[in-house]
């Protein structure tokens, strides 16, 4: 099926050509993970090292007007990141001003840890059936979760904190309500999270039923 753009949609080089600088921005601002250059040229057009030369042009352009949050290419991948000097002024925004409060979102996502833990962001994402990557960045960063430990597949293990006991009042875990027996264990969470990434089949045409002899014959 061809897909067809909104009307006024930016242009995304479908005859090849590198992504307007605009779309670029778009594409950075809503990714939750580093994206190479070539993941944006099969997806936008272009070839990666069309791409990458425009990534880097973006990136040296951020720093030349002086923008709060830079374009950072780490282990090849790309990432809009807020500069490092702005470093206490954001984390005192996320802890102590206006986002002091969380969201029902990560009060979800801080749940699913403290009962499920230790625990992988695959997992927790299969309990929520969402992503999660910006919500569990968020607890980390204010001290509520913390990663404890790593899986042999090389997976990051999550955890609560002693400050969630100090925010909750609770002076262990043993003191949690029981809810944890509600929650589906870790093989069905292994299975739930592999079927959210999984690439979805085209369904196959029906098979007309067997014919059965008519009678007599």
């Amino acid at each position: 099926m061809t897909h067809v753009p909104p009307a006024g949609a930016a242009p995304v080089a479908p005859g090849g050509g590198v992504p307007e600088r605009a779309v670029l921005e778009a594409v950075l601002m809503v990714i939750d993970e580093p994206v190479s250059a070539a993941e944006v040229a099969e997806g936008l057009g272009g070839t990666a090292e069309e791409v990458e030369a425009a990534l880097e042009e973006l990136a040296a352009a951020f720093t030349a007007e002086g923008r709060g949050f830079d374009l950072r290419r780490v282990a090849g991948a790309w990432r809009i990141y807020s500069r490092p000097e702005h470093a206490e002024a954001v984390e005192r925004f996320l802890v102590g001003g206006r986002q002091a409060r969380l969201t029902q979102a990560a009060l979800e996502t801080l749940a699913v840890v403290a009962y499920r833990q230790p625990v992988t962001r695959s997992r927790v994402a299969a309990v929520r059936g969402v992503n999660v990557d910006g919500v569990m960045r968020t607890l980390t960063t204010r001290g509520l979760v913390a990663e404890v430990g790593t899986e042999p597949s090389g997976a990051v293990l999550y955890g609560t904190t002693h400050l969630f006991l100090e925010r909750i009042g609770l002076r262990d875990l043993g003191e949690l309500p029981d809810l944890a027996p509600h929650l589906p264990e870790a093989g069905e969470l292994d299975e739930i999270a592999a079927a959210m990434t999984a690439p979805v089949r085209p369904e196959s045409a029906p098979q007309a039923p067997p014919e059965h002899p008519a009678a007599g014959e």
